[in-house]
């Protein structure tokens, strides 16, 4: 438990002119972590002076960043199994206050308006076009085509709330609904794109590598065949690559979630939010 009177003391002081004083003030209150954010909060709340409330909001930040960067090494090392996990955790860079579990219950709903009306002996292509009816037609998903660089197509909380987003987080909510009910719809890490692939593990060939067929999740999960990822790439001028049909890691699907804020927030001229990502970015490295 930290001291109240020491903390309440401290805060009082982080408008002192003398810098030396500034500094060790910061970095007490910096090492009480995530319990000293309650009494800074607080005391944003009273305080009139314009520098002593800069001050308390740039600290509030660096401690829930700091914990943000723990959060993060702790997924990728265990493994980055769970990827709604991971883009919580993004998430928490522009909205550290969320309730998580709201977001959560959302997916479940979609989840669950899906499983209501999934037959057990529906075919692959009959599972996806229920996932279509329900994630677009029902909850209203689409992509957020006139505003494609905005940072907010990249966060979990605003895409549910608005229902628009940019392909990757339209793929991702995609892909983790239809894991939910077993159905095996993963992320694809095309240039330039983001796509799904629905999976048949029992069909493993050496040249298809077990993707039935692909899903375009911006474009209300319109279903297409290699051919078409092959003249994708022949635009661009692109060899073939493996990796530009198959399945990505968790891993790969957040750095990626990452570059598309870099550039978003470079886009908009924000040099310390592109500091901050590419310093999470190296996390994953």
């Amino acid at each position: 438990m930290i001291n109240q009177t020491e903390v309440k003391s401290l805060i009082r002081l982080l408008d002192d002119p003398d810098q030396e004083i500034y500094n060790h003030v910061h970095d007490k209150l910096l090492s009480y972590g995530s319990e000293a954010i309650g009494y800074l909060e607080s005391a944003f709340e009273q305080a009139f002076d314009p520098i002593q409330q800069e001050r308390i909001a740039n600290l509030v930040h660096e401690i829930q960043f700091g914990i943000l960067k723990t959060d993060l090494k702790l997924w990728h090392q265990s493994g980055s199994f769970d990827l709604l996990q991971g883009i919580l955790v993004i998430n928490r860079y522009q909205y550290p206050d969320l309730d998580e579990q709201k977001l959560i219950n959302q997916i479940e709903t979609i989840k669950r308006d899906i499983w209501i009306q999934m037959m057990n002996e529906a075919s692959p292509v009959e599972q996806v076009k229920l996932i279509n009816h329900v994630f677009y037609h029902l909850h209203g998903f689409s992509g957020n085509t006139t505003n494609h660089q905005d940072p907010q197509n990249s966060y979990l909380s605003q895409v549910l709330e608005t229902k628009k987003g940019n392909q990757i987080l339209l793929a991702s909510i995609y892909s983790i609904i239809a894991q939910k009910l077993d159905i095996p719809v993963y992320g694809v890490n095309l240039p330039q794109h983001f796509i799904l692939a629905y999976m048949d593990e029992s069909q493993q060939s050496e040249m298809e590598g077990g993707v039935l067929f692909y899903i375009n999740a911006f474009n209300k999960g319109f279903i297409f065949g290699r051919r078409d990822v092959d003249n994708f790439l022949k635009q661009l001028n692109l060899n073939f690559d493996k990796q530009f049909y198959e399945p990505c890691s968790n891993t790969d699907i957040i750095r990626r979630i990452l570059r598309n804020l870099i550039s978003s927030y470079e886009h908009l001229g924000s040099p310390d939010k592109v500091n901050e990502l590419n310093e999470l970015l190296s996390i994953l490295d």
